[in-house]
């Protein structure tokens, strides 16, 4: 009786750390896969933030234009 009770004490662990793995896989997936697309976007963001600085120089420059456009309104007619 000794050996059935090793025998079933086996079968219960490996049954029980299939389980786990089963239950707790998708979870871990689905967090690395999160996990990954968070940092590809931060990557992403990171690079493309150097020419965010240019952004407000070209506004300026549309803004500048606009005002000398709309000022020189009379002397096109």
């Amino acid at each position: 009786m000794g050996d059935l009770g090793r025998e079933l004490a086996l079968a219960l662990a490996s049954d029980t750390l299939w389980t786990a793995l089963l239950v707790g896989a998708p979870v871990l997936v689905l967090s690395m896969l999160v996990g990954l697309l968070i940092s590809i976007f931060q990557v992403v963001t990171q690079i493309q933030e150097a020419s965010l600085s240019f952004v407000p120089w070209m506004l300026n420059m549309v803004v500048q234009f606009a005002t000398r456009l709309i000022g020189n309104i009379p002397m096109y007619f």
